[in-house]
């Protein structure tokens, strides 16, 4: 059995469009400070690093990691780099977790950050077009890239397949979504788009990839986020010093799929959201998620995706997850809220931080210090995807004593 692993620090840098004062190492500095004040130690405390950095061409640098790793503090101590699209946050918390729990380091930093607007064309001065651009190198170059292959298109095509499945999920259904995220979102200053909508007002924005329509959609971000992982003993001497209760990581999983999506047996469910969950939830000790956990951030880049992932991680049939939305289940004050921080869709979405940020998160909702604060939380559930048609996953589950 691996070690017991805590979370005794977060920390968080506001997601927004652009930082144009800040470079993403001067934001993982200050990141990583925050981190240290919650914890109340200092950079000599900690044994290694994660980084979470998605893209290189975002921070315009290969290797943006060392960068990172010097302007931190961190010289002669051993830091790794993770970069899995989407998942890239998560896959970050679960290599930190691997290191404790295999007696490796006692004291690890994760931290996870991106500048995704600082990729521009110079020449047309246009963001957006270059974004994209970079991100569909994550696709396969020699066939699936030069069809012209981009996020939301990507991850339409379970939902297209769902559909044709099932019938559901419905553009109202999805709609629910925005509405909650988005307000969810209003009153937390780490997040980019809080607004409270109607579904009339996302029915009515222009379709990105249909049925996706642009208030379904998150938007790119450039923010980070930092957690401080120990072991059981330096845990509880963390903790005594800083105040702050541990949070125990119980149960991870994680699970790759093909990244082509024709190579796949069901289209119409995200596998590798099955896959990670149920052994997630194995190690655990949880047999019903939608009972037993108190509250849960899934990764929401597009809220089709969302209502899929209620099916996929086990809160709901095959084909009835649109009946969580539709019914509150999932809304503030519901039996299983998700996404109380605003998830993507009402935070952004700073692919290397996205993930450790929604885990601070469910720290947070565990510490009893969460602004929509589900009474409580013991249990709380982060879920993380990433890459083509979401071929990576990762989830946690997160306790309080």
């Amino acid at each position: 059995m691996p070690n017991r692993v805590a979370i005794v620090g977060i920390s968080a840098f506001p997601f927004r469009v652009r930082h144009p004062n800040y470079t993403y190492y001067r934001m993982a500095y200050e990141t990583t400070k925050k981190v240290l004040e919650d914890a109340n130690l200092t950079i000599h405390d900690i044994d290694s690093a994660i980084y979470g950095i998605y893209n290189d061409f975002f921070e315009r640098q290969f290797m943006p990691d060392i960068i990172v790793h010097d302007y931190i503090g961190m010289i002669l101590k051993p830091g790794t780099r993770v970069t899995t699209g989407g998942a890239t946050g998560g896959y970050a918390i679960r290599t930190a977790y691997m290191e404790v729990a295999s007696g490796l380091s006692d004291v690890v930093l994760c931290l996870g950050v991106e500048k995704s607007n600082d990729c521009w064309d110079p020449v047309t001065k246009a963001r957006t077009p270059e974004l994209v651009k970079a991100i569909s190198y994550s696709a396969d170059c020699e066939f699936v890239r030069p069809l012209g292959s981009f996020p939301a298109a990507s991850y339409v095509l379970p939902v297209r397949a769902h559909i044709e499945e099932f019938g559901n999920p419905s553009e109202e259904s999805m709609a629910r979504v925005s509405v909650k995220n988005h307000g969810n979102a209003v009153g937390n200053p780490y997040a980019q788009s809080p607004m409270k909508l109607t579904i009339e007002d996302v029915l009515k924005s222009r379709y990105i990839s249909e049925p996706f329509k642009k208030l379904d959609c998150c938007l790119y971000s450039e923010g980070a986020a930092a957690m401080i992982l120990a072991s059981e003993k330096k845990a509880k001497e963390i903790c005594k010093n800083s105040g702050k209760e541990p949070i125990w990581i119980t149960g991870v999983g994680a699970g790759n799929d093909s990244n082509f999506g024709g190579l796949r047996q069901k289209l119409w469910s995200l596998t590798s959201n099955v896959y990670a969950s149920r052994q997630c939830f194995k190690m655990a000790g949880i047999t019903n998620p939608i009972k037993e956990l108190d509250v849960a951030e899934l990764h929401d880049a597009f809220t089709g995706q969302e209502i899929l992932s209620y099916e996929d991680c086990g809160f709901a049939k095959h084909g009835e997850g649109y009946k969580l939305i539709d019914e509150g289940i999932v809304e503030e004050g519901g039996e299983l809220p998700v996404n109380l921080s605003g998830g993507l869709i009402g935070c952004g979405h700073a692919v290397g931080a996205t993930g450790i940020y929604q885990g601070t998160e469910i720290v947070r909702q565990l510490r009893g210090e969460a602004i929509r604060q589900v009474p409580d939380a013991i249990k709380g559930f982060l879920h993380s995807v990433g890459g083509p048609v979401t071929a990576y996953c990762v989830c946690i589950v997160m306790e309080r004593s």
